[in-house]
């Protein structure tokens, strides 16, 4: 794997670090928040480490060949064990015994970490080899049980994590399902690349040359795997502002209905630029104008038209559920335009459901052509009672004048 793809693997997962760090301060004493920060932090470093050119300056700096590799696998380890632990911890429990069995398997893994570390040292490796170092030094004392140890670690955590997943994954719903189901495809990429590479390990104990499975294949499985993990564990922090930011769109036409320019001021949040994305707050104010805008054209809601739109659209092959919310959006679109002065007896009051998905029906019903014509109906209506009533008014007047008139 090319050393730009490594970079702009960790470039990705800085960007969603910093994506995290604003809830981060706010939540400091989460230990979900601070795993999940973790998680990000330690997959990015991986990739930093792992590059090509990252591996020779820690080699030249240190002064010592592979120096970078027990760097490289313990940040590897260490991401591993921290995605389990937030696995542990998302699933919640129990507190003590969540804390207890995530703190357990920190421990384990920092006890891998030291072994590695310690095998590093007892082995001999003075020659530097910054992509194939595993194949290479696969039948080499200490530094081939350091290799070993550090994929079967990094395998265990892999299987471990997506069997957790898999277990939880016919618990839940929504965007948390979603989210693990990601997470399995994640870390069974993991658990691939775990494999090839043991797999290139076996066959340099039995004299064969497998190393492409160790340099070319095994990078582009884990790069793979880290994306969808980590898209994972953001997945439900972004999900339902995915729905909020898609609901308040569907809304906008009934918005744009209801509300005026002059009135949209009140119903518009500012908030600032790291904000932008949370959009609940948008949502609540736009909801707050529909119902509040909708409360007072209770009084003008014409049943008739409702009844008359939703005729159209049965008879236009409509299902009765689109057909009610075409309805009720020709009755509060004609409640909406300029009104005349009606009696009271040829009003119906019709009753509006304003719970939020009723409303996100009704604001894409608005714009349907039986709506377009029962308010083109109404205008026509209205103008053509506003010259009746001139011609009324006019009639009366000339009355007036005659018997006005001297005999």
């Amino acid at each position: 794997m090319d050393g730009w793809i490594y970079y702009l693997a960790a470039i990705a997962l800085g960007i969603g670090l910093a994506a995290q760090l604003p809830s981060l301060r706010r939540a400091w004493r989460d230990p979900l928040k601070r795993t999940l920060c973790a998680v990000i932090l330690l997959a990015g470093s991986c990739f930093a480490l792992g590059a090509p050119s990252t591996v020779a300056f820690i080699n030249r700096i240190t002064g010592v060949p592979n120096a970078a590799v027990p760097l490289t696998y313990g940040a590897v380890t260490a991401f591993s064990a921290s995605s389990l632990a937030l696995i542990i911890q998302w699933r919640g429990g129990d507190r003590d015994r969540v804390r207890r069995i995530s703190r357990n398997w920190l421990i384990a893994y920092a006890l891998v970490i030291a072994l590695q570390i310690g095998l590093f040292a007892a082995g001999d490796a003075p020659v530097e080899r910054r992509t194939d170092f595993d194949t290479y030094y696969a039948t080499t004392p200490f530094v081939r049980e350091m290799i070993v140890l550090y994929l079967v670690a990094h395998l265990a955590a892999a299987l471990t994590t997506t069997v957790l997943c898999r277990r939880w994954t016919v618990e839940i719903s929504g965007w948390t399902r979603r989210s693990l189901r990601m997470l399995m495809s994640g870390w069974l990429c993991n658990s691939a690349y775990g494999a090839v590479k043991l797999t290139a390990i076996a066959a340099r104990w039995t004299g064969r040359d497998w190393d492409v499975l160790s340099t070319l294949l095994a990078p582009l499985l884990v790069a793979i795997g880290a994306a969808l993990i980590t898209a994972g564990y953001i997945l439900p922090l972004l999900g339902p502002r995915i729905d909020s930011a898609l609901t308040l769109i569907r809304l906008r036409p009934l918005f744009r209905l209801l509300v005026s320019p002059a009135e949209e001021k009140q119903y518009t949040v500012a908030l600032p630029w790291h904000s932008l994305a949370d959009v609940e707050l948008h949502l609540t104010k736009r909801i707050t104008a529909i119902r509040d805008a909708l409360n007072h054209l209770t009084i003008h809601l014409d049943d008739h038209v409702r009844e008359r739109a939703y005729s159209r659209a049965i008879a236009g092959g409509s299902s009765t559920a689109e057909a009610e919310a075409i309805g009720a959006a020709a009755m509060v679109a004609v409640a909406a335009q300029p009104r005349l002065h009606l009696t009271a007896a040829r009003i119906n009051y019709g009753l509006v459901d304003t719970e939020q998905t009723e409303l996100v029906r009704l604001s894409q019903a608005v714009r349907t052509p039986i709506v377009s014509t029962a308010v083109r109906e109404h205008a026509q209506t209205r103008t053509s009672r506003q010259g009746r009533q001139h011609e009324g008014r006019t009639r009366t007047r000339s009355v007036h004048r005659r018997s006005d008139t001297p005999r």
